[in-house]
């Protein structure tokens, strides 16, 4: 006998993803039904979820990676178009939103880990290198985060001057440098070094500390200041 493969509309009503999570609850939704009700539709010869399990599992069942694609990368599934694919970029680019707007919400600075949290997001899933700087109050609240440069996978140029002028304008009193290494290694470079030396000492001019300097990578971080290296 010839199998029907049903859509999601001939499930037990508590096992449709829209259904199950207002009966039950967004927890109790896997990754593959939430972002069924994110692409909506799956198509003759499988489910909405059917299609993500298959999405997510190209991506390793990662989040984290599957936040990296572009439209492109995503359009190239069977069954997932250029509208399906920006919806699933904008909904794992808000979750990544909120999370960074949630850690600025803290009120100090009392750690590297909480450079981390802060900046993990913003920095850890991209193919490149990004300079910023957080400017930091005589209590360690964070004023502004200001991105510096943008770089290829090797390294930034940065601008000192516009860092200080930015640190002015904003009123800071301390300074903490934050820039990513896509490649995963956490080894500063002699760059990165340099770079530190010499804000560090323009610091000391204007009577602004500079605090610490985090490389970020997916998963972890190096603190200069937790190294002896400030």
């Amino acid at each position: 006998m010839e199998q029907t493969n049903f859509t999601i509309k001939h499930w037990a009503e508590d096992d449709r993803p829209r259904e199950k999570l207002i009966l039950k609850g967004k927890a109790s939704l896997s990754d593959a039904e939430l972002l069924a009700i994110l692409i909506g539709s799956g198509s003759k010869q499988e489910t909405a979820v059917e299609l993500s399990k298959r999405l997510l599992q190209f991506y390793s069942n990662n989040l984290a990676l599957l936040a990296r694609q572009g439209v492109k990368q995503l359009t190239t599934f069977k069954g997932i178009g250029e509208a399906k694919a920006v919806s699933i970029i904008a909904a794992l680019e808000i979750g990544q939103r909120r999370r960074s707007a949630d850690q600025l919400t803290q009120d100090q600075i009392t750690c590297s880990q909480d450079v981390f949290e802060i900046m993990q997001p913003v920095l850890g899933d991209l193919d490149h290198e990004e300079f910023w700087v957080l400017l930091l109050s005589n209590s360690n609240k964070v004023n502004h985060k200001l991105s510096l440069s943008k770089g290829g996978m090797t390294g930034t140029v940065v601008d000192v001057r516009i860092l200080f002028k930015s640190a002015l304008d904003y009123r800071a009193t301390g300074l903490i440098l934050v820039h990513n290494h896509p490649s995963g290694k956490l080894k500063p470079s002699e760059a990165d070094i340099a770079i530190t030396k010499k804000i560090k000492e323009g610091g000391k001019i204007m009577d602004i500390s500079l605090l610490d300097h985090v490389i970020i990578t997916e998963h972890s971080y190096y603190s200069f200041a937790d190294e002896g290296l400030m």
